[in-house]
């Protein structure tokens, strides 16, 4: 019955399992290893395990295997193993399938953390990496190689808010038999169909919108039943990057209300950014849902319209005006997270993008004046009230 269930059915029934207590929220498991009735039964149970067998916490859980389930369920793919952060979920998913030898064609525009991984671990171990303007699919073709092993993108990019072709990039990497791996976080599992639109893996950090409430760290990552239990599985379970029960259970309990806190979210990042575009305090105005935005007309056909919950503001005098901007704000909180409750502004110069070069930063467009603000739910109008007087002190 519950593969005719619509999304937001799915956020708060999928995947639920039930103690002999028939509990109406789901159970923590909070226990590291499970017990056997005899060791006939332990040595089967190493061999092969069932849908309700667990071994070891490393390797599975109940309520980690509830959270597994559902996000499948709301993503469209067969399987899901779930992570201890954001990072892992990217590391596992690219590090558990590549060897010594492998090329991967990668966009540039990525969160530092995912570009040390390609530039600096993967290299490392002999993986030859090429990177690309992820938004121009002649560039996409000509990177790609016969012997291109995987290619990696943010759907979105982090913090410049560029889209990227999903359905062209994997026409091109399939093509040559190439793995898509689609780091989803900004586009969010409730406006994206990245399985659907031709991505064979996508990675999330449930840290963000998942959770939305800036309570727990965590990750996942999704595809086929043979690559999540066959790939990476065998990788994380025995490198450790695994979730806590804990923390499954905090995740359970955001994915019942990710719809609702989105999609008012990116309805106030709508009305923010179209407030604030032309304001004379700032260069531009990045946020995808704008008309003006380069791949508007992807938004449209990719995420159904939804511009995301993010928009980026570059601040007319550099780094001296932003963060007299950031010092100014009243409502939003200064941090690093993104996708929460509460609006987060956060200076990528500085803080999430610091360790690139100057070179790089340009060339990203991350200038020192770019501020990346992640809408809360607050009142749109305090925000945008808020905003606005932190804007006019910014040129002060």
């Amino acid at each position: 019955m519950s593969e005719t269930w619509n999304s937001r059915t799915k956020l708060v029934h999928g995947g639920t399992r039930r103690s002999q207590y028939n509990e109406v929220s789901e159970a923590i498991f909070l226990t590291q290893g499970f017990v056997y009735e005899n060791a006939e039964q332990a040595e089967a149970r190493f061999i092969e395990t069932g849908p309700d067998e667990f071994i070891y916490a490393r390797y599975g859980n109940p309520t980690v295997a509830m959270f597994e389930e559902r996000i499948a369920m709301l993503e469209g793919a067969e399987d899901a193993f779930a992570t201890a952060s954001g990072m892992a979920a990217v590391n596992g998913a690219l590090t558990s399938m590549l060897k010594a030898g492998d090329h991967v064609v990668s966009a540039k525009a990525l969160f530092g953390s995912c570009l040390y991984i390609l530039e600096n671990i993967l290299t490392r171990y002999g993986v030859e990496v090429t990177f690309v303007d992820g938004t121009d699919l002649e560039a996409w073709k000509a990177a790609v190689r016969p012997d291109t092993k995987a290619v990696f993108f943010e759907s979105m990019s982090n913090p410049t808010l560029e889209v990227i072709d999903i359905a062209g990039v994997a026409q091109i990497a399939h093509a040559v038999g190439a793995v898509v791996i689609v780091d989803n976080v900004f586009s969010t599992p409730v406006f994206s169909k990245a399985i659907e639109q031709g991505a064979d893996v996508v990675v999330y950090s449930a840290t963000k919108h998942i959770d939305g409430q800036g309570r727990a760290l965590g990750g996942v990552i999704l595809g086929t039943k043979d690559f999540i239990r066959g790939t990476v599985e065998p990788y994380l379970k025995h490198t450790g990057g695994a979730l806590s029960p804990f923390n499954a259970w905090v995740m359970l309990k955001g994915l019942e209300t990710i719809a609702l806190r989105v999609n008012a979210q990116a309805e106030t990042a709508q009305t923010l950014a179209e407030a604030l575009e032309g304001h004379p305090a700032l260069e531009r105005t990045l946020y995808p849902g704008l008309a003006t935005h380069a791949q508007n007309a992807l938004v449209q056909s990719q995420l159904g319209g939804k511009g995301g919950t993010v928009l980026s503001l570059d601040i007319k005098g550099g780094k001296e005006a932003a963060f007299r901007f950031l010092n100014a704000l009243t409502i939003p909180v200064i941090s690093n997270n993104l996708g929460d409750a509460k609006s987060i502004a956060t200076h990528p110069a500085t803080t999430t993008h610091q360790r690139l070069s100057d070179e790089q930063k340009v060339d990203l467009g991350i200038s020192p004046g770019l501020v990346r603000f992640s809408v809360g739910l607050e009142d749109p109008q305090d925000l945008l009230a808020d905003l606005t007087a932190a804007l006019e002190a910014s040129q002060a």
